[in-house]
């Protein structure tokens, strides 16, 4: 069908803004994005309801198959798959009592309380697959122990949280990975641009993303300096005043320590083999020699990570089966229950997807590129971009919701009015969605780290609020330089520099 030009209108931002307004109003992002989603139907199709369905019957249909090359899209279809795959691992780690397990494992070698909130920042190199979890097995297995040494239960909700995004968006073998990835190819195709995969742009711009690298920093040196600002220094007082008397009423374990461990090594290096294996066949097609950046760069990450996410629930279920603890209606049930997980995900997913085509086809960022150009110093894109981005996510509670409404947004405008900072824009959106994330009372991750700590969720919001504005405003001025430098090398640099000197700051106020 033909649709109708908005790509000098005005009315081409209706409903993108529509979508970002109605989520900010409701804080439900499925709701806004659809409405955004079904406007912008409308208007393309010049307000004939019928050939509006039709459009978005077209669009749909291509998310998971492909009209012209009659084959299904492999794409996406394998990030659900992968996506379904994490849930179901997840449930069957729990249901195997190995996360328990391994927090009896670590009562007997943690000696100090140093040690006990070092350790439980170091698990996110080990539960990176996911935020939700790691939120809730993290807190499993750490809790038993920085009970032990009176850390409090604020502390460990915050370094759950500001490990579990900042982590998990960076890495490729996650959820978070995936699904940005995704909308990565959708925009590189959007706009035809050839000098990147989806993959070694992902790449770049996680190196990009400087509140993600320096809020794990963060608490790596509150952890390790008891760097204590705010309520945070009340609520660890407390926990060193007094013994904590809560009593262990769990059942005894029985799981193992293995249990946890190897289907997370199988699911990381199931992934990576795929990786590298797909890799080489195309540089092979391609008639180019093996290079392990070059594998990476051809690599087919949707199919790597279902690859690596059947290995792990396969090994998991061996395990299970061996140790003979879990009834086969129990191992039904959490299969059940870890695809019921996902739901809400990938249903954000297919939204986004959707919303992505319809602000391409409004073509709402070549509008807005005219203004900006005119009106706005390039430079300023990265930092705005953050700001806009951590104010949506805080709002809404929602990275994902973000990504899927402000990606497509940042793309187009940066594609037309600055293609030297395309990369830098989108990793200030995501850099921006985990910081609003982190700040949202009604952030999943937000609850979930409260959850997995046994904390009270405002005492939780409270005292991690001023760790992520110290990190927020640190990634603000990298950003600033990045725009006016075009370097990340810079950026990144000024970022340390900021936050080094905001803590020297911070500490010295406390102290007089």
């Amino acid at each position: 069908m033909e649709i109708v030009d908005f790509s000098t209108s005005i009315w081409s931002i209706l409903p993108p803004i529509l979508a970002l307004s109605l989520a900010i109003l409701t804080r439900k992002v499925l709701l806004s994005l659809s409405i955004g989603i079904a406007v912008g139907a409308l208007m393309l199709a010049n307000g004939n309801i019928g050939m509006a369905i039709s459009y978005l019957a077209d669009r749909i249909l291509a998310l998971v198959y492909s009209v012209e090359d009659h084959a299904l899209n492999d794409g996406n279809l394998n990030i659900i798959l992968f996506l379904l795959l994490l849930g179901i691992l997840t449930a069957l780690l729990s249901v195997s009592g190995s996360n328990q397990a391994f927090a009896e494992w670590a009562q007997k070698h943690i000696k100090d309380r140093r040690s006990a909130k070092i350790m439980a920042a170091c698990l996110v190199f080990v539960t990176f697959i996911d935020d939700y979890f790691h939120s809730l097995a993290v807190g499993a297995i750490a809790r038993p122990v920085t009970d032990k040494f009176r850390v409090s239960r604020p502390k460990l909700a915050y370094i759950l949280d500001s490990t579990a995004a900042p982590m998990c968006v960076m890495m490729p073998i996650s959820s978070w990975g995936a699904y940005i990835m995704t909308l990565i190819a959708g925009l590189l195709a959007e706009h035809a641009i050839s000098g990147y995969t989806p993959f070694s742009a992902f790449m770049a711009m996680s190196a990009m993303n400087f509140y993600a690298i320096f809020s794990i920093v963060m608490v790596f040196v509150v952890a390790y300096f008891s760097f204590d600002i705010g309520p945070m220094g009340r609520h660890e007082k407390l926990a060193l005043e007094q013994m904590n008397h809560e009593q262990n009423t769990a059942a005894e374990t029985k799981g193992h320590v293995r249990n946890l461990i190897l289907p997370i090594l199988v699911l990381i290096i199931g992934t990576v083999s795929m990786m590298m294996y797909t890799g080489n066949q195309a540089l092979s097609e391609n008639g180019k020699a093996f290079s392990v950046l070059g594998a990476f760069e051809n690599t087919s990450v949707g199919i790597s990570l279902v690859v690596g996410g059947v290995s792990a629930v396969i090994i998991s279920t061996v395990l299970i089966m061996l140790d003979r603890l879990v009834t086969p209606s129990e191992y039904a049930k959490s299969w059940l229950a870890g695809m019921k997980s996902m739901s809400g995900a990938i249903a954000i997913l297919f939204f986004a997807w959707t919303i992505n085509k319809v602000v391409g086809d409004m073509q709402t960022g070549k509008y807005l590129s005219s203004l900006i150009s005119g009106n706005l110093n390039p430079a300023f894109l990265p930092p705005l971009l953050f700001i806009l981005g951590a104010l949506m996510a805080f709002s809404t509670g929602t990275s994902w919701g973000t990504f899927g409404i402000m990606l497509p947004i940042a793309a187009a405008i940066t594609v037309n009015a600055a293609p030297e900072l395309f990369l830098p824009c989108l990793s200030a959106v995501m850099a921006g969605a985990v910081c609003g994330d982190h700040c949202s009372p009604v952030s999943d991750t937000t609850i979930l780290s409260s959850t997995g700590a046994k904390c009270n969720h405002m005492d939780h919001v409270t005292t991690q609020l001023p760790y992520a504005l110290i990190v927020a405003l640190a990634t603000a001025l990298g950003y600033l330089m990045v725009g006016f430098t075009q370097s990340g090398v810079l950026g990144f640099a000024t970022t340390g520099v900021i936050l080094f000197i905001l803590i020297l700051l911070t500490k010295k106020r406390q102290q007089m």
